[in-house]
């Protein structure tokens, strides 16, 4: 079993381990250009996730490997679900979570075209239930600098400097020979949604990975893990504030009864 992708854990290590806040790799199963596979953003999840539960007590679960990616459309190998589909899959692991004792659910989303993913998180805490959407923006721009990634997060758009970096440090062995070459800008991408990829890039590479290397994509992984430290932080302190007013609702009807 690879436990990058699948955690080999027990009902008894999940027991013991006791956590209320589960992470959830999101990736996709589309084109990443000639140099990396069509895994690309579940295998750049799973990495992030991985990171954040060996620096947290968490519940790390599988990965959900297919996601939206109708703009690759035009690539063999490229498959998609609906957005409704994505919203139902997640919306009902976090039901079946908290069902088992698991409060809060944390979505690492590996691929930017899931944008249903953001609505999901939103509906969940407009409802009351705890969840949260990771890496922010600003997370992946602090992990850029921190990494010293000199691509900006505009021109580093698809199996680019920041992908080719964590799966040369992760996986290097699924890195094909030619990203050294593969370097392509379109920064102006306005119409992407409508146009889809294949009017911005022959080749499905938009960024340039011939800057990738291991050791940034080391060090990218460990910015992910300490920027998560508030979102855990904002996590645990709002299921700890719930269940302690449940706690005293709790107290105060036994003592009118």
């Amino acid at each position: 079993m690879d436990a990058s992708l699948v955690p080999a854990d027990t009902s008894e290590d999940v027991r013991e381990r006791g956590s209320r806040v589960a992470v959830l790799p999101v990736g996709s199963y589309e084109q990443h250009g000639p140099h990396l596979p069509l895994a690309t953003d579940t295998l750049v999840a799973c990495a992030v996730a991985r990171e954040i539960a060996a620096a947290y007590p968490v519940h790390l679960l599988p990965p959900v490997t297919i996601g939206c990616s109708h703009e690759h459309a035009a690539w063999p190998g490229t498959v998609s679900i609906s957005s409704v589909t994505l919203h139902a899959v997640v919306r009902d692991i976090a039901d079946s979570l908290r069902r088992s004792g698991v409060e809060a659910l944390v979505v690492v989303n590996g691929h930017g075209g899931n944008y249903v993913l953001g609505n999901v998180v939103q509906e969940a805490s407009a409802r009351g239930e705890r969840m949260a959407l990771f890496p922010a923006a600003e997370d992946w721009e602090t992990a850029r600098q921190r990494a010293g990634v000199t691509t900006s997060l505009l021109t580093d758009m698809h199996a680019g400097e920041i992908e080719t970096s964590i799966l040369l440090h992760t996986h290097p062995e699924t890195v094909r020979p030619g990203y050294e070459a593969a370097d392509f800008v379109a920064d102006d991408r306005r119409h992407l949604l409508s146009l889809g990829m294949s009017a911005y890039t022959a080749s499905g590479v938009i960024g340039r990975p011939s800057l990738g290397t291991a050791e940034k994509g080391k060090e990218l992984l460990a910015g992910f893990a300490d920027s998560f430290a508030e979102c855990f932080a904002l996590l645990t302190a709002v299921t700890v504030a719930v269940s302690e007013e449940s706690d005293d609702a709790g107290d105060s009807g036994d003592g009118r009864a």
